[in-house]
């Protein structure tokens, strides 16, 4: 609720900007102050989880893999389709810095925040074809392990290495393999001196090294973008357990930024309330209403791949008695209705329309560093609006 308290309080301020962001815009003397234009900004990007906008870099292609979860677990809108799809409320992609010869790898964890609870690291290789004829092999297996490097000067010591993942690969398939190195990821985020890297070895079923021809995976330095080997990380940054937030901070996000709306532009609320006027003048009963949040007007198009905006909708209209069950209304709203349709009390206010069920998003977007992250945000949908 605390999500949609906040993006309802910065669409407030925003409505009446041309646009937001990066690109250049022109105010008349009836406009935001520029105070409150930064203010809302720095408001939405801590709904986001940020303090910054992460930086646009280029023109990078995010890895497929990362748009294929994203359609699956979102739809067009980025609304989540199922909450338990989504393994914590984090997914995390890294492209391998290293670029060795070797079958060694390397993935830089920066941007990861010491906070993150690591659910689950994955190592995905793409293995292409053999490139010798393996007719006369007898095997069509061979045995595929992920070390975690303790020590590059002693790359083949047993004390050099730590076994991490090993399964059998067939000898004349492609395609994606991915290895299991939670382990590992851990132990860096605890100690990032002691991420060297990872280290996969191929044996054959006798136990002898493999022919490199034999099993093949493409490296950063000579197969194209979206064959690279890629670390995925499944995380859960805390703000499940934080949306829950206590009054006082309510209070405090209250305080800090409603005031300056309220007295900024009291004509253009006034405005907006008319609309929602039937033809007898009677404002018209609670009900949810479109409220679209287009990124590339905020100017957060150039690192947010998808979606490009959504509808968190809104909620509006009367509360009036009698209030019908289509209003979904709780007891304690049905009374105060009562209370003010009787006049028992003074000051006492019809009960107000808010949104009853809230609904998460996904966001796909670059990092400072380049790397595509999937991110889940609950509370982001007025799901449906009831009176309270």
């Amino acid at each position: 609720m605390l999500f949609v308290f906040n993006l309802a309080a910065f669409l407030c301020v925003t409505a009446a900007w041309p646009s937001l962001g990066g690109r250049e815009t022109h105010f008349t003397s009836e406009d935001e102050p520029e105070e409150v234009r930064s203010a809302a900004i720095k408001r939405l990007l801590e709904v986001f989880g940020m303090e910054d906008p992460p930086a646009v870099h280029g023109h990078m292609q995010p890895p497929q893999y990362m748009l294929d979860l994203f359609n699956t677990v979102a739809d067009v809108d980025g609304v989540t389709k199922d909450p338990n799809l989504l393994e914590g409320n984090t997914v995390r992609s890294f492209f391998d810095k290293l670029r060795s010869e070797l079958v060694e790898f390397k993935f830089t964890l920066s941007t990861v925040a010491k906070s993150e609870k690591i659910l689950t690291a994955e190592l995905h290789l793409f293995k292409l074809r053999p490139q010798v004829t393996l007719t006369s092999s007898r095997h069509h297996f061979c045995q595929v392990s992920v070390y975690q490097l303790l020590d590059n000067s002693q790359t083949n010591s047993s004390q050099a290495r730590k076994l991490l993942s090993s399964r059998l690969v067939s000898v004349h398939s492609s395609g994606w393999e991915v290895f299991t190195v939670t382990q590992a990821v851990r132990h860096w985020m605890q100690d990032e001196a002691s991420n060297l890297g990872l280290h996969v070895v191929v044996r054959t079923l006798g136990g002898s090294q493999a022919d490199l021809k034999v099993i093949r995976f493409a490296s950063g330095r000579h197969h194209h973008q979206s064959k690279q080997p890629m670390l995925v990380l499944f995380t859960d940054d805390g703000r499940r357990s934080a949306a829950l937030e206590s009054a006082d901070t309510h209070e405090a996000i209250s305080t800090s930024i409603l005031p300056q709306i309220s007295t900024s532009a009291p004509s253009f609320r006034i405005a907006r309330s008319l609309d929602h006027m039937d033809e007898e003048g009677q404002l018209r009963p609670c009900q949810r209403l479109p409220l679209y949040v287009d990124f590339e007007e905020i100017g957060w198009s150039g690192w947010i791949v998808s979606p490009r905006g959504y509808n968190a909708y809104h909620c509006k209209g009367s509360c009036s008695f009698p209030l019908g069950q289509n209003m979904r209304p709780t007891n304690h709203a049905t009374v105060q209705s009562i209370i003010n349709a009787l006049k028992l009390m003074r000051g006492i206010q019809t009960p107000c329309c808010v949104p009853d069920k809230l609904f998460s998003i996904n966001l796909l977007y670059f990092d400072d560093d380049e790397n595509v992250v999937l991110k889940q945000y609950n509370d982001m949908v007025a799901g449906s609006c009831g009176c309270h």
